[in-house]
């Protein structure tokens, strides 16, 4: 449910941001935060931009491998932190796919501009939010309580 949620929110963000934000940016705080259209080849920071089908590659493997080991978790917060990482996978790797120029080589939208950081989206966020989650789960030893079966 969390890897649907963050992706409809990003899929939604994401439409409003080309819909609206092609002409200008939108300042909310002048150049402190504002939403900015940005179309991003790379990962993140706009680094390997000409890896594109690398960084589709490894996303789903990533994805792959979440998805396979949570029918095995029982524990909510691994849920949740795993939640976010696939929905943010998801949210990013759909724009590799359907984006121009298409066949996991798509430019992924970013539209969230803070000071000087690189542009982002919500999927991003998600990303970096549980990847933290499930980095603190495992430095205070909380078990995925894995269900054998």
């Amino acid at each position: 449910m969390t890897a649907f949620l963050v992706f409809l929110a990003d899929y939604s963000t994401k439409y409003a941001a080309v819909k609206y934000l092609i002409e200008e940016p939108f300042e909310i705080f002048g150049n402190l935060f504002k939403f900015q259209l940005v179309f991003n080849t790379g990962a993140a920071f706009s680094i390997a931009t000409n890896a594109t089908i690398f960084l589709s590659g490894f996303s789903m493997v990533v994805a792959a491998g979440i998805l396979y080991f949570t029918s095995r978790i029982d524990s909510i917060k691994w849920a949740l932190g795993l939640g976010l990482v696939l929905g943010g996978i998801f949210g990013n790797l759909s724009d590799r796919i359907f984006r121009e120029p298409y066949g996991l080589q798509g430019a992924v939208v970013d539209w969230i501009s803070v000071l000087s950081w690189p542009t982002f989206n919500i999927a991003d966020s998600a990303v970096v939010v549980g990847v933290l989650l499930i980095v603190n789960l495992i430095w205070k030893k909380v078990p995925p309580r894995l269900v054998t079966k």
